[in-house]
């Protein structure tokens, strides 16, 4: 399990910087590496970072139970 949460937050960070990248100088740099924001690959990557979104969302409250300090 601990593989998948490394992988999703990786490709949640790709998807960060890259709307970063977006909002300040316009430019889609997962676009412009796999060959436009239509190409397959980009849209594989896209999905993926949304599909990671959605896992860490979803498994918020697990975090959330691990960071809160244990009750004597």
């Amino acid at each position: 399990m601990k593989t998948v949460d490394v992988l999703a937050t990786i490709l949640i960070v790709v998807g960060g910087l890259n709307w970063g990248l977006w909002g300040i100088f316009r430019f889609d740099l997962v676009a412009d590496i796999f060959g436009g924001n239509t190409a397959v690959l980009s849209r594989i990557v896209y999905t993926l970072v949304g599909v990671a979104a959605a896992y860490r969302a979803l498994g918020w409250t697990s975090v959330q139970h691990r960071l809160s300090p244990a009750k004597p």
